[in-house]
């Protein structure tokens, strides 16, 4: 019984380092361009970076709901196990790369394996935990992406002291060594009794599978309050060292920094305490996973007003603070909200869809507030996206009514 009790942690344990290698692989590009350039000088070209970094998001977010239909369909175990060492290949790969050519189609590759694993990582989680813990057990393998994002952007630092051939070639070794530990160490979860052979793996036709999530009105308004925030949650990754270096008139190599560490640490206290919140709540109000998911959102919304107007430090760090905090809330409750409307046979697909639509919206903000740091008008537009936030929190609120915590068979 003890073992029994132990070893859904010992899961959260097992992935949150494929969480970090996750994010630590697809991160590190971005730091060591100027590395890189000087042997692959078509890097020199701002177009051609970003290339490199949209095909992969572009084909993260399409391969994305295929990714939970194949997690669904299969052994989870070996999906993950599969995609961590491709995706560890890769890493390696792109360290004996010479040319442009090389590291673009690699890069393509890696989207395809990293999209395996967010959908059937989160799943398992789901399905190991009950409602007493799986908010808390999500947000604690959340932490790995955030830890896996920090430590990727150390890559140029690596890279300087050894060289960037190097640093891609230990991380992929790393990440090989750890997926065969998994073989051992990882197990799938079998199906609770009351359900049937075909359906305990999701085995079926996958058309089937599309109606049942699609004729569910709860599931589209799941994928709508996903999307909206996931906008301002691009927006912070990939445009808040700029935000810091614009409003407080600072170095990018002081604002770079500062603005990272701030969202790291603050996320990491959000999806911490929204978990334990969450998990605590449901116990004696069903809406407990949505109200703290609401709280979260709406910490948000000021944090988005004053980090795109504010020009002081206590405004523009104190609002990061607490965006970061609120986002870690909401991330902690997305996939355990989805247990509670959809059945435990399509909670990868499910999410599947989620994180595609939540991609394709980074990529659309990415690009609407690059256009708008050229125009001088980067604040106004992030102080906006609160209001996007504010229809995905009403929407959440009105509509989401769950019945039950429990499984859905």
């Amino acid at each position: 019984m003890q073992k029994k009790n132990v070893y859904p942690w010992v899961v959260v344990g097992l992935l949150w380092i494929v969480a970090l290698l996750n994010y630590m692989d697809r991160q590190m590009l971005s730091t060591m361009k100027v590395s890189m350039m000087i042997d692959i000088t078509e890097l020199e070209s701002a177009a051609n970076f970003g290339r490199l970094m949209a095909v992969f998001l572009w084909i993260y977010g399409l391969m994305s709901p295929v990714s939970g239909l194949i997690a669904d369909a299969l052994n989870r175990k070996w999906l993950i196990v599969g995609s961590l060492l491709v995706w560890s290949a890769v890493t390696m790969a792109m360290g004996y790369s010479t040319s442009y050519d090389q590291i673009f189609w690699l890069r393509a590759l890696m989207g395809v394996s990293e999209a395996l694993y967010i959908p059937a990582g989160l799943s398992l989680i789901a399905d190991y935990h009950s409602d007493k813990t799986r908010s808390l057990a999500v947000g604690i393998h959340m932490t790995g992406l955030y830890a896996g994002q920090a430590i990727g952007g150390f890559g140029a630092t690596i890279a300087a002291s050894f060289s960037w051939q190097s640093t891609f070639h230990w991380f992929g070794i790393i990440g090989i060594v750890y997926a065969f530990l998994l073989i051992f160490a990882l197990k799938e979860k079998k199906a609770a009794p009351k359900v049937t052979t075909g359906q305990q793996s999701g085995r079926g036709n996958p058309l089937k599978v599309l109606a049942v999530l699609f004729s569910n009105i709860s599931f589209w308004i799941i994928l709508i309050y996903f999307a909206a925030p996931s906008m301002p949650g691009w927006a912070i990754k990939n445009w808040v060292p700029t935000l810091f270096s614009e409003n407080l008139n600072l170095d990018m190599a002081t604002a770079g920094p500062l603005s990272t560490i701030t969202i790291a640490l603050s996320s990491f206290i959000g999806v911490i305490f929204g978990g334990i919140l969450s998990d605590k709540w449901v116990q004696k109000n069903i809406r407990g996973r949505v109200y703290t998911g609401a709280i979260g959102l709406g910490m948000t919304i000021p944090a988005l007003l004053l980090l795109g107007l504010g020009h002081g430090y206590l405004s523009v760090v104190g609002s990061a603070l607490f965006f970061g905090i609120g986002y870690g809330m909401f991330d902690a409750n997305n996939m355990p909200i989805l247990c509670q409307f959809v059945s435990v046979r399509h909670r990868a697909t499910a999410y599947g869809f989620m994180n595609m639509v939540g991609v394709f919206a980074g990529a659309f903000v990415t690009d609407l507030l690059g256009k708008s740091t050229d125009a001088g008008n980067l604040g106004h537009d992030f102080a906006m996206l609160g209001g996007l936030v504010l229809v995905a929190l009403v929407l959440q609120l009105f509509f989401l009514r769950p019945k039950a915590d429990a499984d859905l068979s």
